[in-house]
């Protein structure tokens, strides 16, 4: 199974190059190849007029001159890239299978100054930085290169520079269109061609189906949801009013209902996410429906499920199932029931589950052995059992 795990474990992060007037700009597809090339480039000695602080690749560094973002930013799960439950596989996987481990951190942990070892020769990295691998996708990450600082144009439109560079921290920013595409996002956020796939279908697929969707042809990137007005916090799954969001979801009573007795079909539909809901295999929604007594407990043998994701094998062999809605489709759970016994009504709920799929892994990683690591999937377990959240209930009675 530890051949296999990096694949899902290892998919967290992924430009036009322009500055100032009568610099070429770049495509943004030029601009992202370069920027993205992995395994990136080390930094390297920093310029001999930079301070210490302009050197440095902490994102607390940063956050002395941009706070808002470094504020949103540590609430992200892009701060969380190298939370336990990744750090808790490589630990075993850096000493196993050190090659997968380091791609693992293409994504999780992207600047050269985060790998503990040399990707060409599996040697120890002289310039590894813990705390900083520690960050998991810091602001380097994205803006800079080289010791190079890179970002969006100004909210004007313009690239160019407000003063001279060289009298600019860090000596300015060059500024590019790609950090406002989603291009910039696919390299983490999609396998290519020969990526690894189950059912004909790529493990992760999410720029494509972003593509494929009514938001791309009218021009909504990707940064347009999760990160609005330029905000460092890409919200997703885990974020109850995110879903809320992005999903319309009604309860509607069917007619005739007979006297002492509840019909209704509880609908939810795809209307505002970018892509396939939810996009990836970790996460499980549950529709629910079932009689509840008079303290609102729920009648026992009435319950009625109907699951929304991508339900796949531990060892990532095998889908079992693909009910995930894609924009603009819906699924639908009927249920009638006569109100026997104790029961007064019928609940109706959506549960979102985050993390279902890593419960079930690190359970399972935990019995054969997790080695250096058992501590973190641990920590990693517990957090995946407290992820969920209900995003809809109503409840329905008989006339």
């Amino acid at each position: 199974m530890r051949s296999r795990a990096w694949v899902v474990g290892a998919l967290l992060v992924a430009g036009c190059a322009g500055a100032a007037v009568g610099v070429r700009v770049d495509s943004v597809e030029t601009f992202v190849a370069r920027h993205w090339r992995v395994p990136l480039a080390a930094q390297g000695p920093p310029p001999a007029r930079f301070s210490p602080l302009e050197a440095s690749l902490a994102p607390e560094s940063c956050g002395t001159c941009h706070p808002v973002q470094f504020t949103d930013w540590r609430t992200s799960t892009h701060a969380a890239a190298m939370g336990p439950g990744v750090a808790g596989q490589l630990a075993e996987m850096l000493v196993r299978e050190p090659a997968t481990a380091l791609a693992c951190q293409h994504c999780h942990a992207p600047l050269a100054e985060q790998a503990p070892l040399l990707p060409d020769t599996l040697t120890a990295n002289p310039a590894f930085d813990a705390a900083l691998r520690a960050r998991g996708i810091p602001c380097a990450a994205c803006h800079v290169r080289h010791h190079e600082r890179f970002g969006p144009p100004r909210r004007d439109g313009s690239l160019a520079s407000a003063a001279p560079r060289e009298t600019l921290p860090h000596g300015g920013v060059t500024r590019t269109p790609a950090y406002l595409a989603s291009e910039f996002c696919r390299g983490c956020h999609q396998f290519g061609a020969d990526g690894y796939a189950l059912n004909g279908k790529l493990l992760e697929d999410t720029y494509a189906e972003w593509k494929a969707s009514r938001f791309a042809a009218t021009g909504v990137q990707c940064q347009d949801c999760h990160m609005p007005d330029r905000r460092h916090l890409w919200r997703g799954i885990h974020d109850p009013e995110m879903v809320r969001g992005g999903l319309t979801i009604t309860l509607v009573d069917d007619e005739p209902r007979a006297a002492g007795a509840v019909a209704s079909r509880l609908v939810v539909e795809n209307t505002g996410v970018g892509h396939r809901f939810p996009t990836y295999v970790t996460p499980l929604v549950i529709m629910r429906a079932e009689l509840v007594d008079a303290a609102e407990r729920g009648v026992a043998g009435t319950r009625a499920e109907r699951r929304i994701g991508r339900e796949i094998t531990l060892d990532l062999a095998r889908e079992r199932s693909d009910t995930r809605l894609a924009p603009g489709e819906r699924a639908e759970l009927a249920y009638a029931r006569a109100l026997d016994g104790t029961a007064v009504a019928a609940r109706f709920s959506v549960i979102v589950y985050p993390d279902a799929f890593y419960t079930g892994f690190f359970e399972a990683l935990l019995r054969q052995g997790a080695g250096r690591g058992e501590e973190d999937v641990r920590r990693a377990l517990d957090d995946t059992r407290r992820s969920a959240f209900i995003v809809f209930e109503a409840f329905s009675r008989p006339p």
